[in-house]
């Protein structure tokens, strides 16, 4: 896990410090109704889910790991990506999934 991504989550009230990565095969057995991906190339570069999915989408983001420069503008720069994930998945959520 980034670091600097576990310091921003946990300033938003998350705990991500013992999250780890998983890798996708494990779900291919199981039916999604979504697979989104995120990164802002994954609908260019990144392999195809191949499991059983009703709708795919993209929605992307900037990557921050990748950003330079002083420490302040890349903690801003990971604030603006997680800020944007989570106005960007609340308009998915109430477009798509609330009742």
């Amino acid at each position: 896990m980034n670091e600097k991504a576990i310091q921003l989550m946990q300033e938003a009230g998350i705990d991500i410090s013992r999250n780890t990565p998983k890798s996708v095969s494990q779900y291919l057995p199981e039916t999604w109704d979504y697979v989104i991906t995120v990164c802002a190339d994954a609908d260019r570069n990144c392999p195809v889910f191949l499991g059983k999915v009703k709708h795919r989408m993209h929605i992307g983001f900037d990557d921050p790991a990748k950003i330079t420069g002083s420490e302040a503008f890349v903690l801003s720069e990971f604030r603006r990506v997680r800020d944007e994930i989570k106005e960007k998945f609340y308009q998915f959520y109430q477009e798509n999934l609330q009742p």
